[in-house]
């Protein structure tokens, strides 16, 4: 399905190659992570052979669910969405739990295992899961489908002047018309998974048109609530880098982020924190988000250190929260930014 989508910039002719590249540093940027980590693999590895084992009487794709195909999806973010629209006809099991660190995460040897006897895999794709790359490769390699949400939307890289710069940045679903772009696709994996009796996958269907008009009110609603903030004060402070892609598509400027990189295993330096200080100064940035999942020390030294009276807020951007903490499923979570931004930066 083709959408026109008002608000998003002009992109250059050489995107294709950009997008290539980013993406391949970026799962380079991953995979150098992942080997520190040699050790831990190696047990992980015996533990996950044990596990299969144990497993091997399992048909393949065949969840615990009375039958029903298992959807093993890696962030929570994503994971609801998957919910939404398979509904009941699909066991979906999210490794993330609430308020977990995508970027930090690390799955257990039998979630593993639960990624190998899964119907379809569902991973974000652009480096992002760090901890967990290396599973969704061997479930690949065992012949799971794997449905990578990257690979269906217009990818932008991390910008000049950060420690990522040229890497993909993997923080998509603060766009919602980029959700949209996967939620088209993801919805017709699903409906087409085996197992599936016709009204199975007609009930996809229409739980996937459903949510997708719910992205569209979504849409319309921040589209609304960012046009009331005056441009020159359309300037986002995060504490590491999550929304170059709502940037892109309503107009802000990203001034800069505590943590340089596009990645929360990344560590400022004092050089870093005085250029951010410098430039909160002269942007006049009234307000400074921080990612709820993150501690905002530093966060917090930034607004002590400005010259000028600078307020902290804290948005939910990588981790849903837990039922009934105001943000526990994208909708809501999108609202709630939404709202604390628009608020924190307008007059």
């Amino acid at each position: 399905m083709s959408r026109q989508r008002a608000g998003r910039g002009t992109r250059t002719s050489t995107r294709t190659s950009t997008r290539t590249r980013a993406r391949a540093e970026s799962r380079e940027h991953a995979r150098t992570r992942a080997r520190i980590r040699t050790l831990a693999a190696i047990t992980s590895a015996v533990a996950l052979t044990l596990s299969l084992a144990a497993c091997s009487g399992t048909a393949a794709g065949a969840g615990s669910g009375g039958g029903r195909p298992l959807v093993v999806v890696t962030t929570n973010i994503l994971g609801d969405v998957v919910a939404e629209l398979a509904g009941d006809r699909a066991e979906v099991l999210t490794l993330m739990p609430p308020g977990s660190d995508p970027h930090s995460f690390e799955v257990s040897a039998s979630e593993g295992a639960q990624l190998r006897e899964a119907a379809l895999v569902v991973a974000n794709g652009l480096g992002l899961e760090e901890g967990l790359e290396r599973h969704v490769e061997s479930a690949a390699a065992d012949g799971v489908e794997v449905f990578e949400a990257g690979d269906h939307l217009e990818v932008i890289a991390y910008a000049d002047g950060t420690e990522a710069a040229g890497v993909a940045d993997p923080h998509f679903w603060t766009d919602p018309a980029r959700m949209t772009d996967v939620v088209e696709v993801l919805g017709a994996h699903l409906a087409e998974l085996d197992g599936l009796d016709d009204t199975a996958r007609a009930e996809v269907q229409a739980n996937t048109t459903a949510y997708l008009d719910e992205i569209a009110a979504l849409d319309a609603d921040m589209t609304e609530a960012f046009a009331a903030i005056p441009p020159e004060r359309r300037a986002l402070v995060t504490n590491h880098h999550v929304f170059g892609y709502l940037a892109d598509r309503f107009g802000f400027r990203v001034v800069g982020a505590v943590v340089p990189g596009g990645t929360t295993l990344a560590a400022p330096s004092a050089s870093d924190l005085r250029e951010l200080v410098a430039a909160i100064d002269e942007a006049g940035v009234p307000t400074i988000f921080a990612e709820s999942s993150q501690p905002d020390r530093l966060v917090q030294v930034l607004a002590d250190e400005a010259d000028r009276d600078v307020a902290v807020v804290e948005l939910v951007t990588e981790s849903l929260t837990a039922p009934g903490e105001g943000a526990a499923t994208y909708l809501t979570m999108m609202r709630l930014n939404t709202e604390r931004i628009a608020t924190g930066l307008s007059p």
